[in-house]
């Protein structure tokens, strides 16, 4: 990680410069304090930068001298601030917890939740929409917080905002886990004679049986938790990086934040995945195999670790201080950022006072809603938001469909995907602003290349695996192709079994067809394990027998997907993600330069309430019921619809073509506008940084900083 070549020692003194205003308005503390007691706090820098006699009344900058390592910078929890944890207090120390948190929350709730849904909606027989509309809790709850907490929190003790949020989070995943305490037992039939044809029998339909959908109000509840804890993170949590470190190095900090946030969804997958190979029960025996439709996994164990982590990962956090040792050798690039601003917002913002009440809220939103480039890039934020969570959601789900893959695989191989894409693609983001020290325009010119180079991987949806033939669904069981949108289970080799639907078993067939159950593929002798260890069924009435006379046998289980075209998929998917995750960081530091900087935890509150409201939030319940319409076969429950059992692969892909280009194409043209429109906040570190000297000389130096306060009236006077 780059640092300063200070590092992260506190140093005793450093000087501050202080730009008032017109004597009309805003006062600040030095204009009350005595020059004699200014100077005292810090013997060693004895005089002003600037002596009035030789500048002139229009020179009137004045200097603060600040003492730094206060004992209100102490690390720790109020008197109790051991000289050994003092070691953490630097914005490496910060940022390690911090990236456990991020992490925490990413591994949760874009990593478990989206793992597990498939086992939810079998577990509690819920829809797409439904799931979607879970999903979208957390963005709700993100929305209805965001405003409270990045305005107030903006102004206040940003760690103690960030760990209670942390806790918030933890109680949010023990209450997503309850439903697997409350609802009993997963009972589900498995007796292997009930499935053959003869000895099939109809189930017992209780009244309660669609009462599990209400658990979906838990599920809510617990994401709304998620929403209200994560809201700190990325909004108080990137304002307090920036403003502790030196600004060249804060996309770099941002970005390792950020990676962080990125590799929990990825380790999520993966953890989630191998958790869904334990039964849901772990104390009881099944005889259910994780190829079964009817398999639930062990979902929840995940959220019982990721909350009890969350409650451990807060205390830290909540005692770090409000303002880090050290932090005030970067005031002379804070001061520029905001005195240079040639506009009447200024005169505003400038004020000490400003924002520190709910009286200047609606200032605050009106001076950023004036800001064309912030509103641009939060409308091609909300689009690409929309992609993101839509593809988090069901992106595992659209593997499983494509590839005939049981959940826990498709579960994995995101992961497999998201882990270097997304992660890499993240860091990658903010190292490359760094390298080729992108500012301004530059910046949005590099997130509009990356979003025409992911338009461009998203045509590859153009292509899909053609799903396995079905009998009864896709296909008769004479061979012949059924209208779309037909299902007729029922043919002459079956009419003697009395198969009910509700018994979905799928087997695979020895003529490669995939019946909906061994009692609609025929089979009457009872399954004997094959070589592989799978189940094999016998004198299959609707199985031709290729090779001799008689009936074939099915297989229990899914046919294995022959697609071609999976790795060319997987390739292009790859590409899509990492240039989508490429831009997230540049164009979250274009954000941080083009508003004030009084307002920049406010500014990327209101940015989320954008992306949110516009993208995470109706993105997933819309792609969820655009999936529905994909669906073929609908579970069915005493009469009763409930999960979808087969999907139409070349639908999925074609409305996944259409939602993605189309958005794709949205952000591109937001992004042009915005790079159109940029205007550099005059004096901002973007032209600054070259000017003024390193940190380390300045301080040791106050000629130095004469110059550099020099340089700073140079440019206001432009």
């Amino acid at each position: 990680m780059p640092q300063h070549s200070m590092g992260d020692k506190p140093f005793v003194s450093m000087p501050q410069l202080v730009f008032p205003g017109p004597p009309s308005g805003t006062n600040s503390e030095c204009e009350h304090t005595p020059p004699s007691k200014r100077v005292s706090l810090s013997a060693p820098l004895s005089q002003p930068l600037c002596q009035p006699e030789k500048c002139g009344p229009q020179a009137a900058q004045e200097v603060c001298y600040v003492a730094a390592g206060q004992p209100g910078e102490a690390c720790g929890w109020r008197a109790f601030a051991p000289a050994c944890l003092q070691a953490f207090n630097t914005p490496r120390g910060f940022l390690l917890f911090l990236c456990v948190a991020s992490f925490l929350q990413g591994m949760t709730v874009n990593g478990f939740i989206n793992t597990v849904i498939t086992s939810i909606e079998r577990r509690y027989d819920l829809h797409s929409y439904q799931s979607g509309l879970i999903a979208s809790s957390y963005d709700m709850a993100a929305c209805l917080c965001l405003t409270f907490v990045s305005y107030f929190g903006g102004h206040g003790h940003k760690p103690r905002w960030l760990g209670w949020g942390v806790l918030v989070m933890g109680a949010g995943s023990l209450i997503f886990a309850l439903p697997h305490f409350t609802a009993g037992r997963y009972e589900v039939q498995v007796d292997e004679v009930v499935g053959t044809c003869g000895a099939n029998h109809s189930p017992t339909c209780r009244d309660g049986a669609s009462s599990l959908s209400s658990y979906r109000l838990v599920f809510m509840l617990g994401q709304f938790l998620h929403g209200m804890g994560a809201t700190p993170l990325y909004t108080l949590g990137v304002t307090y990086l920036d403003e502790n470190v030196k600004s060249s190095y804060s996309p770099v900090y941002i970005a390792t934040f950020y990676t962080a946030a990125i590799l929990g969804p990825a380790a999520g997958y993966l953890v989630g995945g191998a958790l869904l190979n334990i039964y849901t029960d772990i104390s009881q025996q099944t005889e259910l195999t994780t190829e079964s439709p009817l398999w639930v996994g062990a979902w929840w164990v995940g959220f019982l670790g990721a909350g009890a982590a969350a409650f451990l990962i807060a205390i830290p956090i909540l005692g770090y201080p409000r303002q880090l040792p050290g932090s005030q050798r970067y005031v002379v690039m804070r001061a520029s950022e905001t005195y240079q601003l040639k506009d009447s917002n200024h005169e505003v913002t400038s004020n000490p006072d400003f924002g520190k009440t709910i009286r200047d809220l609606p200032l605050s939103i009106w001076l950023l809603l004036k800001n064309p480039t912030f509103i641009l890039l939060c409308l091609a934020g909300a689009t690409e938001a929309t992609l993101i969570a839509s593809m988090s959601t069901f992106g595992p789900k659209f593997l499983e469909s494509q590839f005939s893959l049981s959940a826990s695989e498709a579960a994995t191989l995101f992961g497999y995907l998201v882990v270097p894409a997304g992660g890499g693609g993240t860091f990658l983001g903010g190292f490359f602003v760094n390298k080729f020290k992108l500012r301004g325009s530059s910046i949005i010119k590099f997130c509009l290349l990356c979003t025409l180079i992911s338009l461009l991987a998203f045509f590859i949806f153009l292509m899909h695996c053609p799903g396995v033939p079905m009998a009864g669904v896709t296909t008769g069981y004479n061979g012949s192709l059924l209208p779309e949108g037909h299902v007729e289970l029922m043919a002459a080799c079956n009419l003697h079994c009395s198969c009910q639907p509700e018994h979905y078993s799928p087997v695979c067939g020895s003529d490669g067809l995939m019946y909906y159950s061994p009692c609609y593929a025929g089979c009457l002798e009872v399954a004997m394990p094959g070589p592989g260890g799978q189940k094999v069924y016998r004198d299959c009435s609707c199985v031709p027998q290729n090779f001799s006379s008689g009936f074939g046998h099915a297989t229990a289980g899914k046919c294995t997907s022959t697609c071609q075209r999976k790795p060319l998929l997987l390739v292009f998917i790859f590409v899509v993600i990492v240039f989508t995750f490429l831009s997230s960081i540049p164009a979250l530091t274009a954000t941080l330069r083009c508003v004030c900087d009084q307002q920049r935890s406010f500014a990327l509150g209101i940015q989320w309430i954008v992306v949110r409201t516009l993208g995470s939030i109706p993105g997933p319940i819309a792609f969820g019921w655009v999936i529905d319409k994909a669906c073929l076969l609908w579970q069915d429950q005493c009469g009763q619809q409930g999960s979808c059992f087969v999907y139409q692969n070349s639908a999925m892909s074609w409305y996944l073509l259409l939602a993605g280009v189309g958005y794709k194409v949205l952000g591109s043209i937001f992004f042009a506008i915005a790079c159109f429109l940029y205007k550099s906040p005059l004096g901002s570190s973007d032209g600054l940084e070259a000017s003024l000297p390193s940190q380390s000389s300045a301080s040791d130096n106050p000629s130095d900083l004469q110059e550099a306060a020099s340089a700073l009236r140079i440019q206001s006077n432009i």
